[in-house]
């Protein structure tokens, strides 16, 4: 009985100050649950999203001014998810050594900027962060002039490799070179403009980095096909957006705003046959989970803290994954980059939704 009282007191100490770190919702107006950082997105009108900026095919600022790309799409879709708009994002280029703080100090909502999911960032001992569904599976390569004659991983022993500092890319790159025993001097960049320009400057004789991010940077090199990438895949890279983890509502609404990018490929739903699938589930009560998923019945948007159609506002503002992924890395861009890991699941890949129950 004692250890009953003695739990019931330490629960009620506890609840009140998990609560004051917002980590319970509230019921809203319209009896719906809402977060801390859903209530100031919406208030605010935008979603203030972290991107790299300067990365083709995931973030990229062109001419005019506009981002896009992979991780933009991202940020997109949670906009129409959240305020039904995909154009109400204020983006914020963050390098690899800023994005982390600017996180947790609240001056992005969403990190979507090729962030590896990792224990160390995911734990709260450490990072802390919420990380959404990977929408990109990669790993790091190395990549070498044409005509350095390098080949293979162990033709590095004893040169130079550029790479970017405050990245699981420098603690990589460390590891497989001491396991093939193999001396090396990295030289280290704060970002990934430095980075690059230092090896297009025969600073160092390869640059490291994602395998993605690799064939994304070479697009913009003066002569591409200069460049080469080693056959050696160095580690596992799972690219994903990520939220802070003190606010478990606002992690679940772009959690499921991803999952529903795609369920919705799964499904055959695009963004041309959105409107027209949403007829048919109207139409058509025996086909219940269309009509949860696209939010013709069920109360799932309540759950998130989003419009019951949020699904249906992610897809018609940037398609479904096959869409999103075919057309900034896939075949129809520039990086003509295969699906590979990224296909579906019932086609030999890992981009795989839960039940949408």
């Amino acid at each position: 009985m004692q250890r009953g009282m003695t739990l019931l007191r330490r629960l009620a100490t506890a609840v009140p100050l998990i609560a004051s770190l917002g980590l319970f919702g509230c019921a809203g107006d319209d009896g719906g649950l809402q977060s801390q950082k859903l209530a100031t997105i919406s208030g605010r009108g935008k979603l203030v999203c972290g991107v790299d900026g300067k990365l083709p095919g995931f973030s990229f600022v062109g001419p005019d001014g506009s981002y896009s790309g992979l991780d933009v799409d991202v940020c997109k879709a949670t906009a129409a998810a959240v305020l039904g708009d995909p154009a109400r994002v204020d983006y914020r280029d963050l390098n690899s050594s800023e994005r982390f703080a600017a996180l947790a100090s609240g001056e992005v909502d969403l990190l979507s900027r090729n962030t590896t999911y990792t224990l160390s960032r995911d734990a709260a001992g450490g990072n802390g962060l919420s990380f959404a569904p990977t929408v990109f599976y990669d790993g790091q390569g190395v990549m070498v002039p044409n005509s350095s004659g390098i080949k293979r991983l162990q033709d590095l022993a004893g040169k130079p490799i550029c790479v970017e500092s405050g990245t699981t890319t420098e603690l990589n790159l460390a590891d497989r070179m001491r396991e093939i025993k193999a001396a090396y001097t990295p030289l280290k960049f704060q970002t990934g403009d430095q980075t690059y320009a230092a090896y297009l400057e025969g600073r160092c004789v390869a640059v490291t980095s994602d395998r993605s991010q690799l064939a994304g940077k070479r697009t913009s090199f003066p002569d591409p096909a200069a460049h080469t990438l080693l056959p050696e895949v160095l580690s596992k890279e799972p690219l994903s957006p990520a939220t802070v983890n003190a606010d478990p509502l606002w992690s679940d609404a772009v959690r499921w705003t991803v999952y529903a990018l795609m369920q919705a490929e799964e499904l055959g739903i695009t963004q041309a046959n959105v409107d027209a699938k949403v007829a048919e589930a109207r139409a058509n009560t025996n086909q219940a989970d269309l009509r949860r998923f696209l939010g013709v019945e069920g109360d799932f948007g309540k759950q998130l803290g989003l419009p019951a159609d949020f699904a249906v506002k992610a897809i018609k503002a940037v398609g479904n994954y096959g869409e999103i992924f075919e057309r900034n890395v896939g075949m129809a861009s520039k990086l003509k980059l295969e699906r590979g890991l990224n296909r579906q699941w019932k086609d030999g890949g890992l981009i795989y939704s839960p039940p949408f129950r």
